[in-house]
Order: C-alpha cells, then sequence, then structure tokens
C-alpha cells in the first residue's frame, strides 16, 4: 500500500454541533498526518463547483444549501491507503446505518447530515484536495 492523500471535511452539522475536534481527534487516533487544515464557510459558487457531479440530481439544491450553511473545516489527510481508510472511519453515507465507532455513527444525524466528507478515488482526491488547497498549502 503506498502514502496517499485525501480530502476530508468537517460538515456543517458537525461543526455547529460542536464536533469538530472529537473528529479530529478520531482522524489523529487513527494513524492519519494531516498535512493542510482549515476553517472556512463556503459560498453558494463554491459549493456548486465542488459537488458539480452531482448537479444534475434532484438534491444538489439542498447539498448545496447545506453545505454552505455554517463553516466547515477542510483537511487533508495522509496516510498509507488513506481514501480507504478516511471512508472506513467516516462510515457509511446513511449515518443512521453507522457504527459506533464511525465519525458519522457518533456525530451524523442522517443520510444528508452525516458529519462528514472523504473522497472516493484517487483522482477525486486530487480534484478535491486542489479545489480547497493552493500548491502552498499542499505538501
Amino acid at each position: 500500500m503506498s502514502l496517499q492523500q485525501t480530502l476530508a471535511i468537517v460538515k456543517p452539522d458537525a461543526v455547529r454541533a460542536g464536533n469538530s475536534g472529537n473528529i479530529i481527534a478520531m482522524i489523529e487516533a487513527a494513524g492519519f498526518n494531516i498535512a493542510a487544515m482549515k476553517k472556512t464557510r463556503l459560498t453558494k459558487p463554491q459549493a456548486e463547483g465542488f459537488y458539480y457531479v452531482h448537479a444534475e440530481r434532484p438534491f444538489f439544491p439542498e447539498l448545496v444549501e447545506f453545505m454552505t450553511s455554517g463553516p466547515v473545516v477542510l483537511m487533508i489527510l495522509e496516510a498509507e491507503g488513506a481514501i480507504q481508510k478516511w471512508r472506513d472511519l467516516m462510515g457509511p453515507t446513511d449515518a443512521t446505518k453507522a457504527g459506533p465507532d464511525t465519525v458519522r455513527g457518533r456525530y451524523g444525524t442522517s443520510i444528508g447530515e452525516n458529519a462528514s466528507h472523504g473522497s472516493d478515488a484517487p483522482e477525486t482526491a486530487a480534484f478535491e484536495t486542489a479545489y480547497f488547497f493552493s500548491c502552498f498549502e499542499r505538501k
């Protein structure tokens, strides 16, 4: 397995509930290196651009509204097999089906408000990390 980077987002629901620090602690306890991190509030154009692959889906407007509803914490996580490792730590997209030892199981409440986002493939991770972090912010 090789060293990878992946994007992690602590979504507005988890930030609003005060769970950012708890999620970051879970990430560090799982052995990730946080290569870059910042807290910001996404604009509508930023959210629409980030989720462009879902633009034709019926949930797109609701997703954009949710992701712009409050601050998010953006991170580049680094580890051996980081993409799958982060997806495993997050748990299933539907937080109601996530185990208690996962981010979504502990801090998510639904399929929409599921506390976290993670890249799903190396190509996606490359796009997503570059979307939010300049070359000067990334390792």
